[in-house]
């Protein structure tokens, strides 16, 4: 039987993981170094990407940033075609990267956007985990970690066309985990609210909001989304596959 640190290990592991240049992204960038893995850092900026490689690099672990639009899928294809060129497998798949725009009201959603929206959350990942998870499936097998969000199963009409998505999004992860099963897991992270770069628009009344509506009273701190997902790109969650698991403070 495996020790615990053998069981969280990622040594030896390369993990992609796309919106890693921020937020959750590079929180989770920076833990699976920590845990041993080659880090693969794609975003839209590589100045970005950049800046977290560096870190990454301070750490000991080869980094890898990369600039791509995860929702086109030409230069999804072509990430994928450098990546294996560069490091020769994926093992750890995070779709991670999102947006949600604002707008004033569901009549000024226009059609751009809702293509825009659905084309980052769920269009750029379908194409993703499929090419990676058939290359996956046909070597040594990986672990596929989708980033939902708990506008998936509550949705807000501030949040239509991204709540649209990520109930796509969860439903994609259960259809995956059974098409690539048994070599390749496939699971999906549902956070709720999180203290990210986003959290800066939500106003002044939030504290008080969470306080009424969350278990916990209060949003997370970008660093506790690390424990779920270091579990479910290690050996830790070798029997876990097609789970949806709320990472929310707690929904009353």
């Amino acid at each position: 039987m495996k020790s615990i640190e053998e069981l969280f290990s990622l040594k030896g592991k390369n993990a992609l993981i796309t919106g890693g240049s921020r937020g959750l992204g590079k929180e989770m960038a920076l833990a699976f170094a920590k845990a041993g893995a080659d880090v693969i850092i794609v975003s839209r900026k590589r100045e970005a990407c950049e800046a977290v490689a560096n870190e990454i690099e301070a750490l000991g672990r080869r980094a890898y940033p990369y600039a791509c639009h995860v929702g086109r899928w030409e230069e999804v294809n072509q990430l994928v075609e450098n990546v294996y060129n560069e490091f020769g497998k994926i093992d750890i798949l995070v779709n991670n990267a999102g947006s949600s725009p604002l707008y004033d009201s569901l009549v000024d959603v226009n059609e751009k956007m809702w293509d825009s929206v659905l084309g980052l959350n769920l269009k750029g990942p379908f194409r993703l985990s499929v090419l990676v998870g058939d290359k996956m499936s046909k070597g040594d097998g990986g672990s596929i970690i989708n980033v939902s969000s708990i506008a998936a199963t509550h949705p807000a009409p501030i949040e239509v066309p991204y709540a649209a998505a990520k109930a796509g999004l969860n439903n994609l992860t259960k259809a995956l985990a059974e098409a690539y099963a048994p070599k390749v897991r496939v699971n999906c992270i549902m956070p709720g609210p999180f203290l990210t770069d986003i959290s800066k628009a939500w106003g002044d009344g939030f504290k008080e909001k969470f306080k009424n509506s969350l278990f916990l009273g209060r949003a997370g701190e970008p660093e506790e989304i690390v424990g779920i997902a270091l579990y479910l790109a290690s050996d830790a969650s070798s029997y876990m596959t097609g789970a949806i698991i709320p990472l929310d403070g707690g929904r009353k």
